[in-house]
């Protein structure tokens, strides 16, 4: 990535009528790197330190991840702000600023999402035979005789092996439930323990 000096300097030289190649071959730099400093947004130079040091906030530091970590728990309603937060530092002898409290929350909040999602988002689903099943109803278009008609579909799928019965009805009427449920189970040779 480009200091932002290199890329002032860069677009200077281009500005001033210095073709791509020489800026290239002067700040021995690619001509792609060089275009694409040239036609980067202005918005785009922006500092960020790699490293942000914490000679205030050091002291305070574990009093304000507690913080951090109990709000995180609280329902979103009762969540305080950073500026509550910086209050009760301020309180407690932190002579600061709000951006370094603001700052450091950033990152812990940025820190705590890339644990978030680094974790495993699923539970598996581990079930013997026989065990359980799934019930759903689908909507399908069909043709019959001719005529266009949405006909509804019972699916009854076995957990452990995924084994299919579906059975299509004009209507979702409980009778047509029970009906997919007694057939299911004498197509299977058995009820399952649990739905």
């Amino acid at each position: 990535m480009l200091v932002l000096e290199t890329v002032l300097r860069i677009r200077r030289e281009h500005a001033s009528g210095k073709a791509i190649k020489a800026i290239a071959r002067d700040l021995h730099l690619s001509r792609k790197v060089v275009r694409k400093a040239i036609r980067a947004p202005e918005a785009d130079m922006g500092y960020r330190r790699a490293v942000q040091p914490l000679p205030k906030l050091g002291p305070f530091q574990a009093r304000l991840d507690a913080l951090l970590e109990d709000d995180e728990a609280r329902p979103r309603r009762e969540k305080l702000r950073l500026t509550r937060i910086h209050d009760l530092l301020l309180r407690e002898g932190f002579d600061g600023s709000y951006d370094a409290v603001r700052r450091y929350a950033a990152r812990w909040r940025q820190a705590r999402r890339r644990d978030v999602m680094d974790a495993p988002a699923f539970i598996p689903l581990l079930f013997r035979p026989g065990e359980a099943y799934q019930f759903d109803w689908s909507h399908e278009d069909v043709e019959i005789s001719g005529k266009p008609m949405r006909v509804k579909v019972a699916h009854v799928r076995l957990c452990a092996s995924r084994a299919m019965y579906v059975r299509a009805y004009p209507r979702e009427t409980q009778e047509m439930l029970f009906d997919a449920h007694a057939r299911a189970f004498a197509f299977f040779g058995g009820v399952p323990t649990r739905g």
